[in-house]
């Protein structure tokens, strides 16, 4: 099973998958290994938002772990075969090891606002709220 974690900065799970071009990549293989780490860093044009091609490198993922994403983007990915999962987890270790035990962390969907508000960026919220 191959899980990717949306991460911006290769230590947290971060949100607004769509436009993610950074991702831990976890290959779980039996229970018992201890799971191959991959970090992707993908173009801007690679990112989902820009993305027009066929084959992209997240299609081969079971599923994609996010702090946050939106509808269009969970289902353009459950075409392609993919779960979105949005998780309340900061740590891709611990949100990797939530989802394999059935315990996802349920997310803020509003949490990305906190963070502008603290880092006094001022951004239109994606999700409508």
């Amino acid at each position: 099973m191959k899980i990717a974690v949306t991460s911006q900065n290769f230590k947290s799970v971060t949100g607004h998958a769509g436009k993610s071009r950074r991702f831990i990549i976890y290959d779980i293989g039996s229970p018992c290994d201890a799971p191959e780490v991959v970090w992707l860093d993908l173009p801007m044009e690679m990112s989902f938002h820009e993305f027009s091609g066929d084959r992209h490198p997240l299609d081969e993922m079971d599923v994609i772990l996010t702090a946050s994403a939106g509808q269009g983007f969970i289902a353009k990915l459950a075409k392609r075969g993919v779960q979105v999962i949005t998780c309340g987890e900061t740590d891709p270790r611990k949100a990797v090891r939530d989802f394999l035990l059935g315990a996802v962390k349920p997310n803020n969907p509003h949490a990305h606002l906190e963070l502008e508000r603290h880092s006094q960026v001022s951004r239109d919220c994606c999700c409508s709220c």
